[in-house]
């Protein structure tokens, strides 16, 4: 029996498109769909304009901000909590104001920003490298090793993060690399953890079984093999923990014991101006608040609608 020529025509056409269906994605294409489900949302678009123009700022901060506030020489106890738009003497003006020892606060909060990237990306980064190894490892040898490390992860995770933290510090002494260290010692074993679990079903898997045969030495098998396939959920984690990182450091600063007091932490920003916030100098804690809310909510959206691109349920 024939079938009719419209019909075979349009087998034709749908053939293609039916096995297109079928095919995986490619690398390039799945990168292509993640970055469009990213810019779906208006929100992610905005959070990533608001990160972007914070980071221009922070890279442009020496040549755009009208004081140094590392300068102590450049700083004068008679121009202390002035309030925004005021005029300096030399001609510039104080568009955000300025704290009580006369740092201006557009400077104050562009350097202040510089040291929170700087903190909250190289600690997740070393925390990253430290907790996927200790996880790969884990999973991989089993046994007494796999034992051990997760009895040092569930240490070290059944204590409060400020309160180890905190606890370091007071050993370390201040300055930024003391607190990437401590960030860095109470941060690693949730990666740890996540790496571990994802390692443990990728193990099983057939293309292990096949590396193993072949007789590839461990350190290539969980480096070049097994590591690769489980990054996934490490990065958009990672991604999420910048911001904790952040906000960590700012914590650890406004109690007094992150980095010292000559440098324009967001923390100590906010800290300063504490005392003054009820008596009308609303902007020495204001204005580094909102600059801080404003970085760690865009990278928290960014953060949590990247988890979802990359989730094959959503």
């Amino acid at each position: 029996m024939n079938l009719p020529t419209s019909n075979v025509a349009a087998s034709k056409q749908t053939a293609p498109q039916a096995i297109a269906q079928v095919q995986p994605l490619t690398e390039t294409a799945q990168r292509r769909r993640i970055l469009r489900r990213l810019r779906a949302r208006p929100s992610v678009r905005g959070s990533l304009i608001i990160l972007f123009t914070l980071i221009g700022l922070i890279l442009v901060a020496p040549f755009f901000a009208p004081q140094d506030p590392y300068d102590l020489m450049m700083l004068s106890i008679m121009d202390g909590r002035l309030p925004p738009g005021s005029e300096h003497m030399d001609g510039w003006t104080y568009w955000l104001g300025t704290d009580a020892q006369g740092r201006d606060m557009l400077s104050a909060i562009l350097y202040g920003l510089r040291i929170s990237l700087l903190v909250g990306l190289s600690a997740v980064l070393l925390s990253t490298l430290i907790g996927a190894l200790a996880g790969l490892l884990a999973a991989y040898k089993g046994g007494w090793v796999d034992t051990l490390l997760m009895r040092l992860v569930d240490f070290i995770l059944g204590f409060p993060t400020i309160l180890v933290a905190l606890v370091l510090l007071a050993v370390l002494g201040r300055g930024v690399d003391k607190v990437i260290i401590a960030l860095v010692m109470v941060q690693w074993a949730h990666y740890a953890r996540i790496m571990r679990g994802r390692a443990l079903q990728e193990r099983r898997k057939e293309y292990i079984e096949a590396a193993q045969n072949l007789g590839f030495p461990t350190w290539r098998i969980m480096i070049k093999h097994l590591l690769p396939n489980c990054m996934g959920p490490i990065l958009v984690f990672a991604t999420i923990q910048i911001a904790t990182a952040i906000v960590l450091e700012a914590t650890l600063s406004f109690l007094g014991v992150g980095v010292p007091i000559t440098e324009p932490s967001l923390g100590l920003l906010i800290s300063s101006g504490f005392e003054y916030l009820l008596s009308g100098d609303y902007w020495i804690s204001i204005f580094p608040g909102v600059a801080l809310l404003l970085l760690i909510l865009s990278i928290n959206i960014v953060g949590d609608r990247l988890r979802i691109s990359l989730d094959p349920r959503h």
